[in-house]
């Protein structure tokens, strides 16, 4: 009879692994959910090209958020995304209550990415000597949030 393993990966992988891609999973769970915040309550000039990109940046978050948890469990640990841990661990910054000019939406969203960005940067430095596999996931998740606050940047203007 087969034994069905759990773990993948060794104890020591796993572990280090799922301590720097679990608080890049919550960022980006939180700045998804962020985004469509922002998506709804979004008022001004440039309404419809902002709308439409926030659900863009939603949609990159989640892709992200999904690569990086289904990683941890490749590997065969858990991963506690649920909301309430989400709500007290995640890094981002409450955005504001309610309908926001645009200016207010894009200060808001650019505190979103720099938070989100903060726990992946911690995760490329420290998988570098833990998991390449693991790093190179967080390099991508890297890569397209920073264009991603990128294109929100030039909404500034200036």
């Amino acid at each position: 009879m087969a034994q069905n393993k759990t773990l993948t990966a060794s104890p020591d992988l796993a572990t280090g692994v799922a301590q720097f891609l679990t608080p890049v999973v919550r960022d980006l769970i939180a700045l998804s959910v962020n985004a469509k915040q922002a998506h709804w309550h979004l008022r001004g000039v440039n309404f419809v090209s902002l709308h439409e990109f926030l659900d863009t940046v939603a949609d990159h978050a989640r892709e992200a958020y999904d690569t990086a948890a289904e990683r941890v469990v490749a590997l065969g640990l858990p991963i506690d995304a649920r909301l309430t841990t989400v709500a007290q661990k995640a890094t981002n910054p409450v955005p504001a209550e309610g309908f926001q000019q645009y200016e207010q939406i894009v200060a808001d969203m650019l505190e979103q990415f720099d938070a989100a960005l903060g726990s992946v940067r911690e995760a490329v430095k420290e998988l570098d000597e833990i998991d390449p596999v693991s790093q190179d996931i967080a390099i991508a998740i890297q890569q397209q949030l920073e264009q991603d606050r990128w294109f929100l940047y030039a909404h500034i203007g200036s």
